[in-house]
């Protein structure tokens, strides 16, 4: 079970997606949208919380992306064909190094 969750609201285009990845039993609805969820670690929160810094939990412990990080996430859903990707996807929605010079620049 999931410490945490992202979920993916879906418009048209993402729920012809999430069907064609063989995802339709995974869409539910929140609050009177349908979507679905991605769990992660309370690890892979603090990781995501680190380069989102906007990124917060409600009630549920769920959480929204940016529309650019949700656009990646719902690529890697797509090519994987399931929701347990937040081992994969972490590496590309989280750059520890983001915003921080190289090592070279320092000397």
């Amino acid at each position: 079970m999931a410490d945490f969750y992202i979920n993916v609201i879906l418009d048209e285009a993402k729920k012809a997606t999430i069907s064609d990845a063989g995802l339709a039993d995974e869409i539910v609805n929140i609050g009177g949208k349908e979507a679905v969820q991605v769990g992660m670690t309370a690890k892979e929160y603090k990781k995501l919380g680190k380069g989102f810094s906007g990124l917060s939990c409600d009630d549920s412990k769920a959480c929204t992306l940016p529309a650019e990080a949700e656009a990646k996430l719902m690529g890697i859903i797509a090519e994987t064909k399931t929701l347990d990707v937040m081992k994969f996807a972490i590496m590309k929605l989280y750059n520890p190094l983001a915003g921080k010079a190289p090592r070279s620049a320092l000397r």
